[in-house]
Formats: C-alpha cells, sequence, structure tokens
C-alpha cells in the first residue's frame, strides 16, 4: 500500500501480433489474474507497440479484439481491472511526444531490445522501434502506475521508465511521477520451452513450435508428437539435453506431480519411451488448453457484452489518462 492508504496500481500490456500462446499464459496472463485481487490494474492491448514491427497488419481492430477477448478467457476481469485498446487512449501519445522531447539518442540505441531487433531485421529500423522505451515509459505513467510486471527481458525498459520519470520531475521541479518498481509473481514466472527444442515458446519460433490457446485438440496433439526428442538415456540419472528438459518443462507446466515423477523415473533408470511421454503430455495439454479456447468461442460470441468492455475499458482508461496529463501540462507550462 502506498502512504496514502491507496493501493498501488499495476500497468502492462501484450502486444496483438498474434493468438495468445502457452508462453503468454504462464508468463503474463496467469500472474495478472492475481495482480487484479490485489492492485489498481491497467490491462492494454499494445496496438501502437504492433506496428514498430508489423507496420501493416491485415486487420488491426480484429486483431487486437482477438487479444482482449482471450484476456477475458484466460480471467481478467472488468470489474476489477480496467481492460483497453493501447490506440483507445491518444494521452498516451501525447505523454509519449513529451517524453521523446527528453530521451537521447545515445541511451536508446543502447537498448538491448533495440539492437537485437536491428541484427534480425536491419530493413525495418524506424523511430517507432528506436524509441519503445518511451512509448512504454508514456504506457506506464500516464497511470501513475506504482509496479510494473515485467520478465527479464523487459527489466532494461522498466529502468528507463524510472530514468524518464525521475528526468521530468527534476527538469519541471515536480513530483508528478512515481517511480515504478517491478513486481513478481509468487514463486516466479514459468517459462515455457518451445516444441522445436532450443529457446522459450513463442510466435518467432514458428506456428509448429508453439501452442497457441487457440489451437485444437487434434492440432495440440500433432504439435507435441512431433516435438523434438532423442534417442534415450544411455546412463543412469543422467544430465537431460535441453531438448529432453524442454518437455519435462512443459510436462510440469500441464500435469499432476505424480505424472512427472513417473517419468522422471523412468528416464532415470533409462527405461522411459518418448511417444509414451508425449501421448501423456499431449492429452495433459489438452486438458489444459481446451477450456480456455472454449472460454474464448464463448466470449467472442457475445458482440454487444465485448463492445460494453471495450467502451468502459475506454472511459476508465480515459479518466485516468486525463488527470494526468492535466497536471503534465500545467507544470511544462501549457494552458489546459
Amino acid at each position: 500500500m502506498t502512504e496514502n492508504n491507496k493501493r498501488d496500481i499495476v500497468c502492462s500490456g501484450i502486444r496483438p501480433t498474434g493468438n495468445l500462446h502457452l508462453g503468454n499464459y504462464f508468463g503474463a496472463l496467469r500472474n495478472f489474474v492475481k495482480l487484479q485481487e490485489q492492485y489498481d490494474c491497467y490491462f492494454f492491448v499494445a496496438d501502437y507497440h504492433s506496428l514498430t514491427t508489423h507496420p501493416t497488419p491485415d486487420n488491426l481492430y480484429l486483431n487486437a479484439r482477438q487479444i482482449l477477448i482471450q484476456y477475458l478467457a484466460a480471467g481478467l476481469d472488468p470489474e476489477r481491472s480496467t481492460i483497453y485498446f493501447q490506440s483507445d487512449l491518444p494521452q498516451t501519445a501525447e505523454l509519449y511526444l513529451f517524453f521523446n522531447m527528453n530521451a537521447y539518442l545515445g541511451e536508446l540505441e543502447r537498448v538491448t531490445s533495440f539492437k537485437d531487433k536491428v541484427r534480425q531485421n536491419p530493413n525495418n529500423v524506424n523511430a517507432g522501434l528506436l524509441t519503445y522505451p518511451t512509448l512504454m515509459a508514456a504506457d506506464i505513467l500516464i497511470h501513475k502506475a506504482t509496479r510494473v510486471p515485467v520478465g527479464k527481458d523487459q527489466e532494461q525498459h522498466l529502468e528507463m521508465t524510472r530514468t524518464y520519470a525521475q528526468r521530468f520531475n527534476s527538469m519541471y521541479g515536480s513530483e508528478v511521477f512515481p517511480l515504478p518498481q517491478a513486481v513478481g509473481s509468487e514463486g516466479g514466472l514459468v517459462k515455457i520451452p518451445a516444441l522445436n527444442g532450443s529457446g522459450k515458446m513463442g510466435k518467432s519460433e514458428g506456428e509448429a513450435s508453439t501452442i497457441f490457446l487457440t489451437d485444437e485438440p487434434s492440432v495440440i496433439r500433432k504439435k507435441i508428437m512431433k516435438a523434438k526428442s532423442d534417442s534415450g538415456p544411455t546412463e543412469m540419472n543422467q544430465r537431460k539435453p535441453e531438448e529432453i528438459e524442454n518437455l519435462f518443462s512443459l510436462l510440469r507446466a500441464v500435469s499432476k506431480p505424480e505424472t512427472v515423477e513417473y517419468f522422471e523415473d523412468l528416464y532415470n533408470r533409462c527405461q522411459i519411451r518418448y511417444g509414451d511421454l508425449k501421448k501423456q503430455l499431449a492429452e495433459d495439454m489438452v486438458a489444459f488448453v481446451e477450456p480456455l479456447r472454449q472460454r474464448i468461442l464463448e466470449v467472442g460470441a457475445d458482440e454487444q457484452g465485448l463492445r460494453r468492455i471495450i467502451d468502459r475499458g475506454k472511459e476508465k482508461a480515459r479518466a485516468s489518462a486525463d488527470r494526468t496529463l492535466h497536471e503534465v501540462r500545467h507544470v511544462i507550462g501549457y494552458r489546459d
């Protein structure tokens, strides 16, 4: 709790660059659902951010709508959280402009994720990609968020958000912005590996290596059975190679502890058959994902209910943003 006895504010979002997957669920969504019980939460669909790497989406609104549906299906509650589209908040774009006036080229060029994106796609080094940290800062600080759920790869961005908040406060002799802190997950965030034997599950690994929350049971079974494995252990209790450890990580995420123990024991005694492990994993994965998939279909079919949630989220987010921007414009010297 803050000093004035108000609940701390949490803010986070996911880009609409494809359906959410198991990595998103365990790495973010499951934590979001828990956070909304403890904090005042703002969860947005980051459709501005998506344009940095997907500048010409086939249908930006439908992509964003699908992510919002999946938020709701995973358990985000519009009664407990403010859920909205980033593009429904033009105030964010104005705060982004103000932060860009006080951001320096050298510090932006040193951002690890920017350098990674430049290496991956040197023909799309746009200004939005460069200034991603200032837009992220605007997303967080437009609501004066004090806590931000971030993974390891976002820690540098959060540190930059603190830098921009502190820089603004210092430049204008004000205390407009808090310095947000990272908020973790009880037990830590679960990292979900890709099915191709290396890396973490994500859209960049390809559909065949990723379990999406919208995948039908037959698709899940096919993907799991094709997951990379090896010829099996040759020594008792030997260390698992990465692709096998990944299969066990997936098993630990969706299966009962006794199931994991059973296959661990078989592996350690050099008696494991990966076909049996994959069949069990596939069925447990289907049992985990299918209720989410069905819920996604139900939420998406209620167009009127969805429209009410979108409108309400926009109204609540804009009210918060207006308060912040009024104060920002005042301390800079603009007349509202």
